[in-house]
């Protein structure tokens, strides 16, 4: 091969990749709208000309390399389109962890993508790595400017001038709604300017900054708020479903201090979201681009009040308990920042019983149990349990269960819903162990107790139709028992109102008028 020609190569190849990718973005759900604006066409091509000539560097194959972006884009699309199915979601740029998380922990991911899906890009992967080591000679002279030196160089070259003339943030307004933006600019553009948007901090305020507490003669009261893995009331979606699979949640309702349903930020997935929105009492809106995952700015050294400060300040002990490695989502590098004094994470839970794959909700409330015994002062618990994540398909319906859980046997195809219901069920009954924790307590404790999110459950959601997605939340104290009210609130107004019903805050209102 002459340098000339490798040079024609380098851009034949390039050409022939952007097209692949035009083709393979038709794929996407949902569509990329054809109309979209000439800068969203740029940033597509500017993008994937990059990460071709970048690739071509150290590889000196043009085709091996068009091939490789090629593949890089088909599993965007792939994992695009099942995050859509599954979450009701596009891809957005704050989920590239999810191919670092998929390696950590394969379970969690890996089977919303399908098996299938992943061995065959794996499989295709290692052939094209094959064939392109092998079946495409590195041409001799390559570091020649009349050749592949050359024709790289122009590449990244237009890559850049794209980026820069089109990648401006003017250029291409988002809505930081995923599937608007996904339809206005392509896939390629929305993540670059999602990307862009990450760069700045978030300047939303929690109400906990600077809030003061009311002074509580009888002493304060222990607080243990449990954000319980995907807990909705499933009870809605079939009535052959037996109602005494929540009968400890429902004692707890009528015995509430307040209850209701509870909006929050997340579908399916994405825990932290939710989580955020309680811990700091900031709605999504007001966090742009990171509300998609408000860990990250965290990291990256956005100081946020929330109820944990809040109440350290008051004299509480603050401890989390996640049955999980606190690395994930990046807890043990956030939650000291939150204001928690402990962080006890799967580390904690050596020899717990389990049902299904993680921690049972039973070892959790255990834990939390001998926490509020040896409390020698005040101390606020937040528990993020595990027990009931997902995937639920890759679990076995048990012989007993749907004779225990169903008055009415459901459709076939429904077997997600029962092991959903078998783990819901010890959900209510941690709710159980909890209350006789607080009565056996010598100081008052109150409860805070909600989900994060609805369950993913597909199959389930196609016969019984998909739910809006609220959830619900419950307010209950050891000494005033029954007569709460039902109030429906969003996930940012949760652990401000459940302090007011505490006697901890004054209403937002009052606030406002002493101010």
């Amino acid at each position: 091969m002459g340098v000339e020609r490798a040079f024609d190569v380098v851009l034949q190849a390039a050409g022939a990749g952007v097209l692949a990718s035009l083709v393979l973005e038709r794929m996407l759900r949902p569509q990329p709208d054809r109309g979209r604006p000439w800068p969203a066409w740029a940033v597509h091509c500017g993008l994937w000309l990059a990460a071709y000539g970048v690739l071509l560097a150290p590889l000196g194959r043009p085709w091996f390399a068009a091939c490789g972006v090629t593949a890089l884009v088909l599993l965007l699309v792939q994992v695009n389109n099942a995050k859509v199915k599954a979450l009701r979601e596009p891809f957005v740029f704050q989920d590239y962890e999810y191919f670092t998380d998929a390696i950590r922990h394969p379970r969690l991911y890996i089977p919303f993508l399908g098996w299938g899906r992943f061995l065959a890009a794996v499989t295709g992967f290692a052939l094209a790595v094959g064939v392109g080591l092998w079946g495409e000679a590195v041409p001799p002279d390559r570091l020649a400017w009349s050749g592949q030196l050359g024709g790289g160089t122009t590449v990244l070259g237009a890559a850049v001038l794209l980026l820069c003339l089109a990648g401006r943030r003017s250029f291409l307004p988002v809505s930081f709604d995923p599937e608007r933006d996904v339809r206005a600019l392509g896939l390629f553009a929305s993540l670059w300017r999602y990307g862009l948007e990450g760069r700045r901090l978030p300047r939303a305020r929690s109400p906990f900054e600077g809030a003061a507490g009311l002074a509580r003669p009888e002493g304060l009261p222990h607080l243990v708020a449990v954000q319980s893995e995907s807990f909705f009331d499933a009870r809605a979606l079939y009535p052959g479903i037996r109602p005494e699979v929540l009968a400890r949640y429902d004692a707890l309702k009528a015995d509430a201090v307040m209850h209701g349903r509870l909006a929050v930020p997340a579908w399916g997935a994405n825990t932290v979201r939710t989580e955020f929105a309680f811990l700091a009492g900031i709605a999504q809106d007001t966090l742009g681009v990171h509300r998609f995952n408000p860990y990250r700015a965290l990291a990256a050294g956005w100081d946020v009040s929330s109820i944990a400060t809040f109440l350290r300040r008051l004299g509480y002990r603050t401890v989390c308990i996640h049955p999980y490695p606190a690395s994930f989502y990046l807890r043990d590098r956030v939650y000291p920042g939150l204001g928690f004094d402990v962080f006890e994470d799967i580390r904690a839970f050596a020899g717990a019983g389990r049902s299904g794959p993680y921690v049972g909700d039973a070892a959790v409330a255990e834990r939390v149990a001998s926490l509020l015994d040896a409390a020698q002062g005040p101390v606020f618990i937040f528990v993020i349990t595990m027990e009931n994540h997902g995937p639920l398909h890759l679990e076995r319906v048990g012989p007993s269960d749907e004779a225990e859980l169903y008055s009415t046997p459901p459709p076939a195809g429904c077997e997600d819903l029962t092991i959903y219901l078998r783990h819901l069920r010890n959900a209510d009954r941690m709710i159980e162990r909890l209350r006789r924790a607080a009565d056996a307590s010598p100081r008052a404790v109150g409860l805070c107790w909600y989900g994060d999110h609805v369950p993913i459950m597909p199959a389930v959601y196609s016969s019984f139709g998909v739910p809006v997605g609220d959830v619900e939340y419950v307010f209950w104290h050891s000494s005033e028992q029954g007569g709460g009210g039902q109030r429906s609130l969003s996930a940012e107004q949760l652990s401000v109102e459940w302090l007011r019903t505490m006697g901890l805050v004054r209403a937002a209102e009052d606030r406002t008028d002493s101010g």
